[in-house]
């Protein structure tokens, strides 16, 4: 009996897989015939447009359709955007070629080298050494252990680490570790305790809330980075660097974790009980070694980090203080090469391709042409501030955040009368304010997984953050513009 029962579990497995495969080929096969009739239409009624445009259209809608229907995954749409390029592109100017309406090539590949790249590299150095010295445990252990034992405070304690860690690591590193980290004191409080759902909750929530933190912490903001310091290239003084980027983020991200902390107090009903964090206090012995690596991390994020808040004084860029990690983590051995494989290669891979259709669509002039297609219409700045915040938010619960992130951004910036700097501000912030469904995002993923929280569960941070944080984005985003900060 139970041998036919596998045997049938086999046979709907594969049957599943095939349906699958059917459908992302139908969907690719649609996106094909999208990209190829949405060029068709709009160049046989704009006989100015370029040959060098209608291969850039064609790219971008064929890749933001692949995005939407995640026919193949997001890292391979970046791949492929990459490849399009190349191979389109240079049957019309070719490399090295300047004649009129050609776009050199070879910039497309100088993607892969961007110093967003780098970046987001040297973050993803620091955050695995965190996790190889088990550094990211003792943040959850000192913090708990210094908020109190108060249901309330614990709570907040674990969402405030939470928020923190995920502004040096991936959220969803952040979050695997933090719900691991917090399952003895959920199995302790039990499964239908409001605070066990509150934390299950919560962790993901804070994850990508503290997003908003840096340049590292979330794609979208690598994105929103190197789109703002492409407008201003020919005003330096006008470039967001890491610290500038902080100065908007970890105020954003304080204020909305205490109000979705607030929000599940109320929610829960959680009270000021006490709670048992005795298992806490047991002290895991370590060797001389483990100690040296410990601190050898702390010292290097702190240099790092302190790098690349004092940017503007010393004058080294960030992508070279990113070779810091890089170099000296693997040579004490703190990270290995085995490590390096497991490196998140597929988001440099996916914000690679993003950077290369965001350069294609500025350096053919596409945007320009829609632009000089809109220039007769009036836009209301603030109006359309909110439409491109909430359409991120959107979007971003049911596709990639960084695929969102490259389609609005560009897009955005073309409107007449809208200052574009803003905009992919608002755009990069609020693509980290996705949280209604589990698929959201990855940490939402996790936290599903655990059995502990229903679909219906992630309404109450998804509306919250949601609703309440592109509102917050454009406030504070306005107001710094007032006072000449942007």
């Amino acid at each position: 009996m139970a041998d036919s029962r596998r045997a049938a579990e086999r046979v709907m497995n594969r049957m599943q897989r095939l349906v699958k495969a059917q459908q992302r080929i139908i969907f690719f096969l649609l996106s094909l015939i999208l990209a190829f009739m949405a060029t068709f239409f709009v160049s046989i009624n704009e006989p100015e447009f370029t040959l060098t445009q209608q291969y850039v259209l064609f790219i971008l809608v064929f890749a933001v359709s692949l995005w939407i229907t995640e026919a193949i995954p997001p890292f391979s749409v970046g791949l492929l955007i990459v490849g399009l390029l190349i191979f389109l592109l240079s049957s019309v100017g070719g490399i090295g070629n300047d004649q009129p309406g050609s776009i050199d090539v070879k910039v497309f590949v100088d993607t892969w080298s961007n110093s967003v790249i780098w970046l987001m590299l040297g973050g993803f150095f620091m955050a695995h050494a965190l996790k190889t010295t088990k550094l990211d445990v003792d943040l959850f252990k000192f913090t708990i252990l210094h908020v109190g034992n108060n249901a309330q405070r614990v709570l907040l304690g674990i969402m405030g680490a939470t928020a923190i860690a995920s502004m040096v690591m991936s959220n969803t590193a952040t979050t695997a570790m933090m719900v691991a980290s917090t399952m003895p004191l959920i199995n302790r409080l039990g499964d239908n305790h409001n605070l066990s759902k509150a934390l299950i909750l919560g962790i993901p929530a804070a994850a990508a809330i503290g997003g908003m933190g840096t340049i590292i912490a979330s794609p979208p903001n690598a994105i929103a980075i190197e789109a703002i310091n492409s407008l201003t290239r020919n005003h330096p003084s006008n470039a967001i660097g890491f610290l500038e980027w902080m100065v908007i983020g970890v105020p954003l991200a304080i204020v909305l974790t205490l109000i979705l902390w607030y929000v599940f107090l109320r929610y829960f009903k959680i009270s000021q009980q006490e709670v048992d964090l005795e298992f806490l206090k047991v002290q895991n012995p370590t060797d001389a070694g483990e100690r040296f690596q410990k601190r050898f991390v702390l010292w290097v994020m702190a240099g790092t980090v302190l790098l690349w808040l004092t940017g503007n004084f010393h004058g080294i860029p960030a992508a070279a203080v990113s070779g810091i990690p890089i170099i000296l983590l693997p040579m004490v051995g703190i990270v290995t090469s085995d490590d390096v494989r497991e490196l998140p290669w597929d988001t440099l891979m996916l914000v690679a391709g993003g950077l290369s259709l965001g350069l294609a669509i500025q350096e053919s002039e596409l945007a320009q042409f829609f632009v000089d297609k809109l220039k007769n219409f009036s836009f209301n700045e603030f109006v359309f501030m909110l439409v491109f915040a909430f359409v991120t938010v959107i979007l971003s619960n049911v596709m990639s955040n960084t695929a969102t992130a490259t389609i609005l951004i560009p897009v955005a910036s073309i409107l007449p009368g809208v200052d574009p700097i803003l905009m992919a501000l608002v755009i990069g912030f609020s693509a980290s304010c996705a949280l209604f469904l589990p698929v959201s995002t990855p940490p939402n993923a996790i936290a599903y997984s655990t059995g502990l929280v229903s679909q219906k569960d992630f309404r109450v941070g998804g509306i919250t953050i949601g609703l309440l944080g592109p509102v917050f984005i454009i406030a504070i985003l306005l107001l710094l513009k007032i006072i000449g900060y942007i």
